[in-house]
């Protein structure tokens, strides 16, 4: 096998493993996909500026999250159906995450529940809330989440209405998927895949059994779904009903406003996460890493301030820190890790970005990344 140097070696492993429609939903972006490429055109325009003869053979790269202390300033972020990307998808990330020293956080739309996850690891992992219109439903998984001792709730704010993704519309993507006319060569031609799925109980939204309409057997698609059970009332008064409930830390995720920010952090955020969900939402919202310094300087050291959004490697993580972010959270990166080798292939793309981001700081002449700031970007 090709040795693996970079995550897009993992992305074109992960094409080749995980069916179509599957992997065009951890890939792509909503409509023209100008927000999503505009996250890694904005990331690649940031240069380093190389220092040299500086002592930097005593380097750290650890930190803390939202008072948890990490092994380095990256967590992986809530991504939903990360189960059917590989089968058992979120208790294998979680157990690299732990055994890499990051945090891990479960969505609200994954495919093994808070439980399952939870009996699989020994170390409480981070919980990401949905606001459904039933805020009966949203009250249990936050009750849910407090019983497994999570220790953090990560609360996505920015979609309240899911932006269009053509390729999941063109695709049919279901949960669980079904085998059609269109897509059966396409599942036959991973039996890797086809065998994990097959062995596992995990094949439907473990969170959202028995409250999905007709017992959650693949009865709609994905975007329908949301569609129907997504909330567009959601307020920051919804926002303080959440802080009354979650007495751990509160983590506020999708912001790229300053105004949005201070009522964030108005609201009882303890974390704000400059996102623009990946290019996945509003297409034509800015790069998010343009947004961060305008809600460094807004918020100040009111909350932490971290970031995510086109995040693949460790060069983008010591950028991110340079600009203001205390931490970055990583999506894509870590599921083009699972969906090619499954818990080795997150642990490897874990590792890709703690060299990479090693590296740089010494080429930038840093050794701890709690020093890191504006002083490593090169400036004309």
């Amino acid at each position: 096998m090709t040795p693996i140097t970079c995550n897009e070696d993992l992305r074109q492993l992960a094409m080749r493993r995980a069916p179509r429609a599957i992997f065009d939903y951890v890939d792509r972006g909503s409509y023209d996909e100008h927000t999503l490429n505009g996250n890694r055109r904005a990331l690649d325009a940031l240069m380093l500026r190389q220092r040299v003869m500086i002592d930097v053979d005593q380097r750290s790269l650890a930190t803390t999250m939202a008072g948890e202390a990490v092994s380095m300033p990256v967590g992986l972020a809530p991504t939903g159906l990360t189960g059917i990307l590989h089968a058992d998808g979120e208790i294998l990330a979680a157990r690299a995450a732990q055994a890499a020293g990051v945090p891990f956080t479960l969505s609200t739309v994954s495919i093994c529940s808070i439980e399952a996850v939870r009996a699989a690891v020994e170390k409480p992992f981070w919980f990401q809330l949905y606001v459904m219109r039933d805020r009966d439903f949203a009250a249990s998984l936050i009750q849910r989440a407090k019983t497994a001792q999570c220790s953090a709730l990560v609360l996505t704010a920015d979609l309240q209405i899911q932006g269009q993704r053509h390729r999941d519309i063109k695709n049919g993507l279901t949960v669980p998927p079904r085998l059609t006319v269109g897509n059966a060569l396409d599942l036959l031609r991973r039996p890797r895949w086809a065998w994990g799925m097959l062995r596992t109980p995990h094949r439907n939204f473990g969170n959202l059994a028995g409250f999905i309409s007709g017992g959650g057997k693949g009865m709609t698609t994905l975007s329908q779904w949301i569609g129907s059970q997504f909330d567009p009332t959601l307020s920051w008064q919804d926002v303080a009903w959440v802080r009354s409930l979650w007495p751990g830390k509160l983590i506020v995720k999708g912001i790229l406003d300053a105004d949005d920010a201070r009522a964030a952090v108005d609201a009882g955020a303890d974390v704000i996460v400059v996102s623009n969900h990946g290019g996945r939402q509003l297409d034509s919202a800015p790069p998010a890493i343009l947004a961060l310094p305008q809600v460094v300087a807004a918020v100040g050291d009111r909350c932490e301030i971290w970031f995510d959004s086109g995040v693949r490697s460790g060069q983008d993580v010591l950028k991110a820190l340079a600009l203001g972010a205390r931490a970055t959270l990583i999506g894509k990166a870590f599921l083009y890790g699972l969906g090619a080798m499954g818990e080795r292939g997150v642990t490897t793309a874990l590792d890709l970005i703690r060299r990479e981001l090693d590296v740089s700081m010494a080429l930038t002449g840093t050794r701890d990344v709690r020093e890191i700031g504006p002083q490593v970007l090169w400036r004309p």
